[in-house]
């Protein structure tokens, strides 16, 4: 599977945080046709728990599972029609469920698209997966304002403008964090002996009115384990959007995904998204900002352009992708996220070209040097999403009284 040596655990750690993006195959569009890929796999549950599994035995903080609402697509408007690519996903919650139970300390983050799915939703599938994995789940939200996505659901006649979509998807997640308030505590009595198994006092409505959304409560399922799962959301400077986007992740996330290239425009993004949450008045809450970048791994960086350009052949032409590309190895993409740390980021994720092959290099290659440098963890220290990411394990529920307002967290 991969040339990189077994795991060594060295006993120096840091505060860098770490993330993979699953997607697939992995990012480049002929990842499926490298040997070891095993595309008959993609769609078995066999394939996404060896994924997670070698992501955790990296000490990686989580990983995201990406999603959408129609085929992949190389076209930016609509489906391409080629049959030379990996096309069809599972979807990413069930996915992310089905695999927690064979994890102990990994985050669990699934894609969800905001602009078509409804808050309730996404709300009891999120905190079902917080409680599945006892108290390690995140949510990714990302907006989509693609006709031929719209044409699934045949909600509005025209789809919203780039800002509206950020604007709804903030409302969105307002929703799902006041929905996962909706239960206290304690409000699961579970007492045989008197018949009550719910305090009805301590369930409440939350009497959502908004632009886009109108939501009563309470949910359906009791208070996450976390309190508040994890919520990320990404920018991508100069897009269309980019500054409702900066909104959003002021608003509403926890982390903050920046598709920024190089260091100047890493520091800029990471200005950017502080002077967005200090206008929105977050200014001195913690909110993780995480680079983004394609990785192509090897010893070597002849190596890794070698592989490269051996997978471009195949695919027909340049891979650029949306996200910075690195090519090469694992000691100078060390070098490029100590730098680029300095611009402000807290950590990374990461996007395997080939998950076979660069999800090893990123834990059998990578981790090893960062540890070896003092910037990254030689054990998990925390059980849950927030913990590993050092935010308030169990934040406050808005709705509960002083009382009742914090539990200890989820059982090992």
């Amino acid at each position: 599977m991969s040339a990189f040596p077994s795991r060594s655990v060295p006993t120096a750690s840091g505060p860098l945080h770490l993330a993979v993006a699953l997607d697939g195959a992995g990012r480049h569009p002929a990842a499926w046709r490298e040997p070891g890929a095993r595309p008959e796999a993609l769609f078995t549950a066999r394939y996404w728990a060896e994924a997670v599994a070698e992501a955790e035995a990296g000490l990686l903080d989580f990983v995201t599972f990406e999603d959408g609402l129609a085929l992949q697509s190389s076209a930016p408007d609509g489906p391409d029609g080629r049959t030379d690519r990996v096309r069809g996903r599972l979807d990413a919650v069930l996915t992310a469920a089905r695999v927690a139970p064979l994890t102990r300390h990994l985050g669990l983050v699934p894609t969800v698209t905001a602009t078509h799915t409804e808050p309730f939703h996404v709300s009891k599938a999120v905190a079902t997966l917080d409680h599945v994995s006892r108290g390690r789940a995140g949510v990714h939200v990302q907006v989509s304002g693609l006709p031929h996505e719209e044409r699934h659901f045949g909600r509005r006649a025209t789809p919203l403008s780039a800002v509206e979509l950020y604007e709804e998807a903030a409302d969105h997640v307002e929703v799902v964090r006041r929905l996962w308030d909706s239960w206290e505590d304690d409000a699961e009595i579970r007492d045989v002996a008197t018949g009550r198994f719910v305090d009805r006092a301590k369930l409440h409505h939350i009497d959502f009115e908004g632009r886009h959304f109108r939501v009563r409560g309470p949910s359906i399922t009791p208070r996450p384990p976390q309190g508040q799962p994890v919520v990320s959301a990404i920018v991508a400077p100069g897009d269309a959007g980019a500054d409702a986007a900066y909104r959003l992740v002021a608003r509403s996330a926890d982390i903050a995904y920046l598709a920024a290239h190089g260091f100047g425009e890493s520091a800029a993004a990471v200005e950017g998204v502080r002077r967005a949450r200090k206008s929105a008045g977050r200014g001195d809450e913690p909110l993780h900002l995480f680079g983004e970048l394609i990785v192509f791994l090897d010893e070597d960086g002849p190596a890794a352009a070698g592989r490269r350009a051996r997978l471009d052949a195949l695919a027909g032409g340049p891979y650029g992708g949306d996200a910075e590309v690195f090519v090469g190895s694992p000691g100078a993409l060390a070098d490029l996220l100590e730098e680029r740390r300095a611009a402000g980021l807290s950590g990374f994720r990461l996007h395997p070209a080939v998950i076979a092959h660069d999800l090893p290099a990123i834990t059998r290659g990578l981790v090893p040097e960062l540890q070896r440098r003092g910037l990254f963890r030689t054990a998990y220290g925390a059980d849950t999403l927030r913990g590993l990411l050092g935010l308030d394990r169990h934040p406050a529920n808005r709705y509960a009284t002083p009382s009742s307002a914090v539990r200890p967290g989820p059982a090992a």
